[in-house]
């Protein structure tokens, strides 16, 4: 109920409702929904006063698909003090211009940022910014695998540990994709081409950033051998389907997979997640500051805050995701003998973290992360995706029907939002 005021408040702040906005002592933030521990936000203004003697008050906002938000700013020039795109839109809002470079000192306040993996760093090298290092401009939040998330009792982790299992027809009506194109054809591009790579013919993360007409019908080839199989095409439903045992095997984001793994223990149904053998993608989110923003220290010091090891536990804790800070304080939280087995985790945690006992789900075994793309932003090859999404779907309405369609859902569900008082424990982040 707290952030379904905050977000009110801020509309009506917005528009003038409540007066003019005191911008140098306000910080505009814009979030996914449900993706932070929002006790934090009073803290944050505590914590600014303390460090800083002035204040601050946050107008917290929400977004639920990256491509509104942007539209917002890229179109609107909204003036958000701090955002949380992924990782494709980070590296389209970089090409466009459209962030400012994030200044690391913060005087006598410790420098936190420091506390982000240098595995998450080394990623953000990967975004193409155009000549401009992601890692100037942004600063990891939360990160993931796709895999599959299935049920123990009807699936052995053996049989769904390769992406052709999707072809097996005793998952007809059982099958949940996640609807999110650019992660599931960034996947199939790792998953389809595994013997070149391993052969040296092909680089994993050059062939992340294709969409040649060949590469496309290679995966829409392979998307159409199993999509009899698909009961639906899912962007936050899926979960509470395989917590029901109304479904069987979702590909979706590993995040989703371990609250559905939480939910369903809670009720005696055993399910499981898995990164098939052919590779998958990692994913990422991050905060960054946009070129309109207004209090650009206090969205730093936000961005800071978060970044302490005490603050990034209490988010995945509250939130479900795993955090791309690291550190030992990190690694000493997670680790758990008694629940699971040891894994190499010295990409994330470093040269100390080649065997430690800590959830795969969240930190995946150093085989398996080597096994991963990166999504990109596939710039005006876009429509092409989109294009073949629809055709394996069997969608036949047309852009604008979309778009007409998009509009009013998000108007329903803006208001079925405003009178739920349960959170949903999940977003929608394609």
């Amino acid at each position: 109920m707290k952030r379904i005021l905050t977000a009110i408040a801020a509309v009506m702040l917005v528009s003038g409702t409540l007066g003019a906005i005191d911008r140098e002592h306000t910080l505009k933030v814009y979030n996914w929904a449900d993706y932070i521990d929002e006790s934090l936000i009073g803290e944050f203004e505590q914590w600014y006063e303390q460090q800083t003697g002035e204040p601050v008050k946050i107008v917290y906002q929400l977004f639920d698909i990256n491509e509104i938000m942007l539209s917002k700013i890229e179109l609107g020039h909204e003036d958000y003090d701090v955002v949380c795109p992924s990782e494709y839109i980070i590296e389209r809002m970089l090409r466009a211009d459209l962030l400012l470079p994030i200044d690391k000192d913060f005087g006598e306040t410790p420098n936190y940022l420091d506390n982000i993996s240098p595995y998450i760093v080394h990623k953000f090298n990967q975004i193409d910014g155009s000549g401009k290092n992601a890692n100037d401009y942004s600063v990891g939040y939360m990160w993931g695998t796709v895999g599959f998330l299935y049920n123990t009792k009807h699936a052995t982790r053996e049989e769904v540990s390769t992406w052709k299992t999707l072809q097996d027809p005793k998952w007809a009506g059982k099958l949940f994709m996640k609807d999110a194109f650019r992660d599931i054809y960034t996947s199939l591009r790792v998953a389809l081409n595994r013997d070149k790579i391993d052969a040296g013919l092909m680089d994993t993360e050059k062939i992340c950033f294709d969409a040649s007409d060949e590469d496309i019908a290679q995966v829409e080839d392979f998307l159409n051998t199993f999509k009899d199989n698909v009961s639906g095409w899912e962007a936050d439903f899926g979960k509470e389907r395989m917590t029901q045992e109304k479904a069987w095997l979702n590909v979706t984001w590993s995040g989703d997979a371990q609250w559905a793994m939480d939910e369903a223990e809670a009720v005696g149904v055993g399910l499981d997640f898995v990164v098939p053998e052919e590779g998958s993608i990692v994913w990422f989110d991050g905060w960054v500051i946009p070129k309109y923003a207004k209090n650009v220290k206090a969205a730093r010091y936000f961005i800071n805050f978060l970044c302490k090891p005490e603050n990034a536990l209490r988010n995945m804790e509250e939130i479900g995701y795993v955090s791309c800070v690291g550190g030992p304080e990190i690694l000493e939280a997670m680790s758990d003998s008694t629940s699971f087995e040891k894994e190499d985790a010295s990409y994330f945690f470093g040269p100390d973290a080649t065997a430690v006992a800590i959830n795969p789900v969240m930190y995946p075994s150093a085989s398996i992360i080597d096994r991963c793309g990166m999504m990109h932003d596939s710039g005006d090859r876009t429509e092409n995706l989109l294009a073949m999404w629809s055709r394996v779907k069997g969608d036949n309405a047309g852009t604008l029907t979309y778009v007409i369609i998009a509009v009013a859902v998000i108007a329903l569900v803006a208001g079925y939002l405003l009178s739920k008082k349960k959170k949903s424990h999940g977003r929608r982040r394609r």
